[in-house]
């Protein structure tokens, strides 16, 4: 997806032309926007004719809410951003609005059996979606306002690194009572909220991780032994992937918590892969893995249930294999066009609203439109690979490409383990599952690229206050040195 620009005429300031081309990026977002809205629209009127024959006020009430928080969403970008990517912030909203769309849906099937079966009406969860929503608008908002320069993250990496980890550890320290669900001891769970903290540690660690890459680029650029044609780091610069797997190792221990360690192991593998663009290191931190993989099979009862259902899900279809098997008849049932938008049963897959909210989607929209779905996240991600490429400063490039690939391999995972192509990890998927740590974290995400993309659109500097960076940003590219 491309957005092309007018060109300045002649003879126009530069600050006439350049507050142009931030309006026509706005615009252009704009359009987008309202495009997006409409298919939300026409989804809940879909949803509403099918299982309630009208349009109730559940409707409005959606419909309004979301349109007003795209809006507000839209008016901070265009105030804080104005030459940022026009595409990304239209296609979070699509795919924040299809969830809340699902959510609704499977919200009436659950109270169409609460009323069967003479049970109280569940109150509905999307309502309470509308609510995060709202909530991760406003940390949008203020990620934008408070931040301003993506580089004054690099300042403060190794203080948010720690903090990163706290987040990620508190879980396991805590009662079973208030931080395990399922098994997994990821929740902080209060009187009256959840909190999943790893969400927001993987966004600690990747700033973390892209300002340690920056600051000592010396050491994972120093090449060691060359073998068959690729450049390995030194056994003593192997360090942070061991740390790395120590991590993974550690959340995979304590809180059983399989998909965070695959995410974040990944995730670390990849940047630097990147700011190297040495296989070794790739080549290294798998093979890590797989050793590591192999010792928690035999260790851990846990991995071993998860890989045996994987394998048969059938073969214990009223235990552990019974989620993965409605996953795939939902699937299946689906087909390629789908059952039609309130026309399926989706709400046979426990925790359909949450882990396998893309079942339900595979299911009522078919294979096509899963395949949109996947396109959608796909063209956030090449938005900001490009930005990425298109920044000045290393820490900005790194950031950029760790938060891309981050959402690339949670997705990757999440469908994954939906489709029976990997074990089931129990991620959420990004901006489309029911739950406000996963949303309020995802939309924290999206505020840091799209002021990467600002600072990389932007045809001067538009406030001439801004803070110096930080050397270790203004880093330049260095090469690997070989014997």
């Amino acid at each position: 997806m491309s957005v092309r620009y007018p060109a300045p005429a002649p003879g126009i300031p530069p600050e006439e032309a350049s507050s142009r081309l931030g309006r026509a990026a706005r615009n252009a977002e704009l359009g987008l926007l309202l495009l997006a809205v409409s298919i939300v629209a026409v989804a809940l009127v879909l949803v509403q004719a099918s299982m309630e024959q009208a349009l109730t006020s559940d409707f409005v009430q959606y419909g309004i809410a979301f349109l007003v928080l795209v809006t507000i969403a839209h008016l901070a970008a265009r105030m804080f951003v104005p030459f940022a990517d026009p595409v990304i912030l239209p296609i979070v909203a699509l795919l924040n609005g299809l969830g809340l769309v699902i959510i609704h849906r499977l919200d009436l099937a659950d109270e169409e059996l609460a009323r069967t079966a003479g049970r109280a009406i569940p109150a509905p969860d999307a309502a309470k979606q509308i609510l995060w929503t709202t909530v991760s608008i406003v940390v949008f908002i203020t990620v934008l306002f408070l931040l301003r320069d993506h580089r004054r993250l690099a300042r403060y990496s190794y203080t948010v690194g720690l903090a990163g980890l706290v987040f990620l550890a508190i879980p396991a320290f805590l009662p079973a009572s208030v931080s395990e669900v399922n098994g997994a001891k990821i929740w902080i769970r209060l009187p009256f909220i959840s909190i999943q903290p790893a969400e927001f540690s993987k966004i600690l660690i990747i700033v973390f991780i892209c300002g340690l890459l920056v600051a000592k680029r010396e050491l994972f650029t120093s090449a060691g032994k060359h073998v068959l044609g690729m450049d390995f780091p030194r056994m003593r610069d192997l360090a942070p992937v061991l740390a790395a797997a120590g991590i993974a190792l550690a959340i995979l221990v304590f809180q059983t918590d399989l998909g965070m360690s695959l995410l974040l192991y990944s995730t670390v593998l990849v940047l630097m892969y990147v700011a190297t663009a040495r296989v070794g290191w790739i080549v290294i931190g798998a093979s890590i893995f797989l050793v590591g993989a192999t010792a928690a099979y035999f260790l851990f009862g846990h991995v071993r249930i998860r890989v045996s259902t994987w394998l048969d899900p059938f073969d214990d279809y009223y235990g552990t294999g019974y989620q993965i098997s409605n996953s795939l008849f939902g699937l299946a049932t689906g087909g390629i066009g789908g059952t039609g938008l309130g026309s399926g049963r989706p709400n046979d897959v426990p925790f359909a609203k949450t882990d396998f909210i893309t079942a339900a989607i595979g299911e009522e929209l078919g294979l096509f439109g899963l395949a949109i779905v996947l396109l959608l996240y796909l063209i956030i991600v090449v938005r900001g690979v490009r930005t990425a490429l298109a920044v000045r400063d290393s820490f900005g490039k790194l950031l950029a490409a760790g938060l891309s690939f981050i959402l690339t391999i949670q997705v990757f995972v999440v469908i994954g383990g939906v489709t029976k192509l990997i074990p089931l990890t129990g991620l959420t998927t990004p901006f489309l599952s029911y739950g406000g740590s996963s949303l309020l974290a995802n939309y924290i995400l999206v505020a840091i690229l799209l002021l990467i993309s600002h600072e990389a659109r932007s045809p001067h500097d538009p406030s001439p206050r801004r803070t110096p960076p930080p050397p270790i940003s203004d880093a330049p590219t260095a090469m690997v040195r070989r014997p």
